[in-house]
């Protein structure tokens, strides 16, 4: 069967791409250490364990997180914690040291520290192994014996540190701990377990008094590994085996293997990923010989800089490899979080933002990034079901706005918030074509939720259906028929429809989806030209609310297109229009991706010089307007990497689309980008895309997909019928 976007892929042209996901354009560097967690350190991750790495001269710190290490249980969403921190702390000497340097290497997913002093070249190397599944840090110098110092482990819960010899281990239960003061104590009570092994060249070590003193040795090794007792299986009630076993037989095997392997190891890993993409934007690009902090500066201050934007597109890409592997899906911090009590509990929300973290993963070429996210879906839908059926009294599941590990959902109601799950489940499909994937997994969980929809539905008098009582998040009263509902019921429905005609499935109730589809109240226009928020027209002009809650039809969704429904997208353009272009981090990602599919690049382009604006407000601030900070982290504010990922998933939709029955090359293009090349973006369809344009036209591109078809291709206004080639 045929579905738009799926069976485009062509190559009419050859394209010498001579491009690089790698060199200085994916680096972000600065001259001095960070001081502030949120701010300024720089994060690294292997998608379990993670870390914030300040890089101080004389006190180093490298705050770390595990992303199992949850409090909540089956009713409670909980929150996810902070484990701990490793300090390295060296004798303070004059003079102050020279040529200093904190870089983190996007391609090598390594974070490095160089500096001189006292005519010594100091060099420490940090990564997150993902084939070890530790944290190594590595601390060299050009002269023997040229380390002294201590090192101390510490916990977030009192858990107890003990000191022996070379290693460091705390142990600790999360049993008792709360998000805030009158939550319930948690049925899920955690065990945890960190260990640290320092390994030493030349010198000596000795363990005193709870920390590991080094003296004058020639380098440092040092393995870190956390884990708890959590699996992913309601059956086993949430709890495996304790997890020291693990934890110490990582912390062996890595100790075991040669530094160099490791490293060779870990650099193929993420070059595996992170390689598959490249961006240049500029003809040819310029970076400018400063730290990253005063490129983002002098961005805001009008120097506007497309080699910047390009970072900051692969940012999103490496945060995503980083935060998102074999374990649980990125959450609002991705997997970096300092705080026991952390904003909105770190968690996944269902009412835009966990949708948001994965917009980006099929089209940025991390297809296996998506895994935990569907993962986490499927281990939660019987908690959900249980708290469906009590509260609504119908088949199948959805979702409180707040969500944690357990499948303990809390706050709001967002009964759409499901169906908005199952579009990026739906898509990974449309991206991958995996038909195991769809059979065994996504079709399961998307007819669920239909079944949710089909009993709840509500017929007006006109014969319409409409959701009753539904929500625009996080806007505006409940009643019946909300444009937010009804635009997600319409894609849960249509996904689900083509996805039992795939398989071949379900032929009554693929008719029976159909012919609700169709009886749904849909996108209606308002008195002042706007797409309607609500089935009443009651739309303020002068409403600045950062959600954009009934332009889902427009994206991620394929409801309102241009090219089919001109007079629904002049609407939406109309409605986000009106909404302004000042909003939260989050926000504007989303305004970017909503332009992008209105085909305005220069209006989407305008939206990326609001996001990248350096912004110092760690606060809970819903007014002033989201932006960067130093480390490129999106704020709100304060930190939400949606919008690191939500502009990622921007870039992705100026260059190319296909979520109707073509592939777009570059069909929201701005004018600042008139020359460029990209290799490596996907469409749907199972098909690579490279591009090279100038002038604002395709000189030049590449469709591949592992099995050559013919796909339609629209390239510089010209809709071509062209045969794929194998990559």
């Amino acid at each position: 069967m045929k579905f738009p976007g799926i069976w485009l892929l062509a190559a009419l042209c050859s394209l010498p791409l001579c491009l690089q996901a790698g060199g200085d354009t994916a680096k972000l560097w600065y001259d001095k250490p960070a001081t502030h967690w949120e701010k300024e350190a720089l994060p690294i991750g292997n998608g379990r364990l993670g870390a914030m790495i300040f890089g101080g001269v004389s006190h180093e710190q490298i705050q770390f997180n595990e992303s199992s290490l949850w409090i909540g249980d089956e009713t409670d969403t909980g929150a996810y914690q902070a484990f701990g921190d490793l300090f390295t702390d060296l004798p303070v000497t004059s003079p102050a040291p020279t040529n200093y340097r904190r870089e983190l290497d996007l391609a090598r997913a390594v974070h490095t520290v160089t500096y001189t002093q006292n005519g010594v070249q100091y060099r420490r190397e940090y990564f997150a192994s993902h084939p070890a599944n530790i944290l190594i840090l590595r601390l060299t110098a050009d002269h023997p014996g040229s380390y002294t110092g201590t090192l101390r482990l510490t916990d977030m819960h009192q858990g107890k540190v003990i000191s022996n010899g070379p290693r460091f281990a705390v142990t600790g239960s999360l049993a008792g701990y709360v998000y805030e003061e009158g939550s319930p104590k948690y049925s899920v009570a955690l065990d945890y377990e960190a260990q640290v092994l320092v390994v030493n060249e030349g010198g000596s070590l000795q363990s005193t008094a709870g920390q590991i003193e080094f003296k004058g040795v020639d380098s440092l090794t040092v393995y870190l590994n956390a884990g708890t007792d959590y699996v992913n299986d309601r059956r086993r009630h949430w709890r495996g085996e304790p997890p020291h076993d693990r934890v110490l037989a990582g912390i062996q095997a890595a100790s075991a293997t040669p530094y160099p392997a490791l490293l060779a190891a870990h650099l193929a890993d993420q070059e595996r990923l992170f390689g598959r993409v490249a961006l240049q934007l500029g003809n040819p690009p310029t970076t400018p010989d400063l730290p990253t902090d005063l490129r983002l500066l002098n961005y805001a201050k009008g120097a506007r800089e497309t080699a910047l934007e390009a970072l900051l597109f692969q940012y999103g890409r490496y945060l995503l490899i980083a935060s998102s592997r074999d374990g649980l899906p990125a959450n609002l911090q991705g997997l970096w979080n300092n705080s026991n009590r952390p904003p909105w509990r770190s968690d996944y929300h269902t009412d835009v933002n966990v949708q948001m973290n994965y917009w980006m993963a099929d089209p940025a070429n991390l297809s296996e990034c998506f895994a935990p996210y569907a993962n986490w879906l499927n281990s939660i839908r019987e908690v959900r079901k249980a708290a469906t059926q009590e509260a609504f009294h119908t088949r199948g599941w959805t979702m409180r706005a707040e969500n944690g590990v357990f499948g303990g959902s809390t706050w709001e109601w967002v009964e759409s918030g499901s169906a908005w799950c199952m579009q990026n489940i739906w898509d990974h499909y449309a991206f991958t074509r995996d038909d195991r994937y769809l059979r065994e997994l996504a079709y399961p969980m998307m007819k669920e939720v239909c079944e949710f929809w089909s009993d709840r539905l509500k017929l007006r008098p006109d014969g319409k259906l409409v959701a009753p009582n539904g929500y625009s998040p996080e806007h505006g009263p409940r009643e019946d028929g909300v444009s937010h509902d009804q635009q997600l019921i319409w894609d849960v429905f249509n996904n689900t429809v083509e996805a039992a005609d795939a398989l071949g499935i379900d032929r009554a109730f693929r008719d029976s989806l159909a012919a609700k589809r169709d009886a749904l109240l849909g996108p209606r226009i308002g008195k002042w030209g706007q797409l309607q928020e609500w089935a009443v027209d009651r739309d303020d002009p002068q409403d600045k609310h950062r959600h954009l809650s009934h332009l889902v039809a427009v994206h991620p969704g394929r409801q309102i297109t241009p090219g089919k429904t001109p007079e629904l997208a002049a609407a939406a353009r109309v409605s986000v229009n009106a909404r302004g272009d000042v909003s939260t981090g989050w926000s504007t990602a989303w305004k970017i991706n909503i332009w992008a599919r209105l085909l305005d690049g220069d209006r989407a382009y305008k939206l990326i010089g609001n996001l990248l604006r350096l912004v110092g407000d760690t606060r809970m601030n819903y007014q002033d307007g989201g932006g960067l900070y130093a480390n490129l982290f999106d704020t709100h504010p304060p930190f939400q990497i949606d919008g690191n990922f939500g502009y990622t998933a921007g870039v992705c939709e100026m260059l190319v689309q296909s979520h109707t029955d073509e592939i777009q090359l570059l069909p929201a293009l701005p004018k600042a980008w008139a020359s460029g090349k990209v290799s490596g973006l996907r469409a749907r369809g199972d098909v690579t895309v490279d591009i090279e344009w100038q002038d604002g036209k395709v000189i030049h591109y590449r469709l591949t997909s592992p099995t050559p078809h013919l796909v339609k291709a629209r390239v510089n206004g010209e809709l071509l019928s062209i045969p794929t080639e194998k990559p």
